[in-house]
């Protein structure tokens, strides 16, 4: 797979994500807050990565995660899609027009009472990322095809995981599912890389 250029891949990734399309988590009957996120991609080194966002422990929601960049919908959001591209730029200062959206994933519920959109667009490597103080504690960069699948105790409960590196930075929760549906893509059109 080193011998796959980053066009080439992201071209079958586009191609995968719509033929294959991830499942979606059923709904519950409660009533859930439309939320939108994006998988940011980008080719280095000859391999896929995604940027992640860490937030602040200061924040009220979810302090300290690691999650894609997103948020909830508003009233000027179009579509869910309007929602994942405000958010990224918002968090990141990514554009919307310097993303090429691939595809998305199965929507899921979170246990934050979210119904949440992922969305999956390639951003050039170099892009000049600004994130906001407010929002991003971090950018953390993850090598898609040298993610680890790990049991880690959190909140005083094992939970599945993904980890890469030394281990430090931890993705579990509505971001491991999310994460887990790409990798799946990602490993199809890799040849199981």
């Amino acid at each position: 797979m080193s011998n796959m250029e980053a066009g080439e891949f992201f071209s079958k990734l586009k191609a995968h994500l719509r033929a294959q399309p991830s499942k979606s988590f059923e709904a519950p009957s409660l009533k859930l807050r439309e939320a939108a996120v994006l998988a940011p991609l980008f080719w280095r080194g000859g391999e896929p990565w995604a940027w992640l966002t860490r937030r602040p422990l200061t924040l009220k929601s979810h302090p300290g995660q690691i999650s894609f960049p997103g948020g909830g919908r508003e009233s000027r959001d179009l579509t869910p899609l309007h929602t994942a591209l405000r958010e990224t730029e918002e968090e990141l200062g990514i554009a919307p027009s310097s993303v090429d959206v691939l595809g998305m994933l199965g929507e899921l519920p979170t246990v934050t009472s979210y119904w949440v959109t992922p969305f999956v667009g390639v951003v050039p490597a170099d892009y000049p990322l600004s994130p906001s103080p407010m929002e991003i504690d971090a950018v953390l960069e993850a090598p898609l095809w040298r993610l680890r699948r790990e049991v880690r105790t959190l909140f005083h409960a094992e939970r599945p995981a993904y980890v890469w590196g030394d281990g430090r930075e931890v993705v579990w929760g509505a971001t491991f599912r999310m994460l887990e549906q790409l990798k799946l893509h990602v490993d199809a059109v890799s040849g199981g890389r």
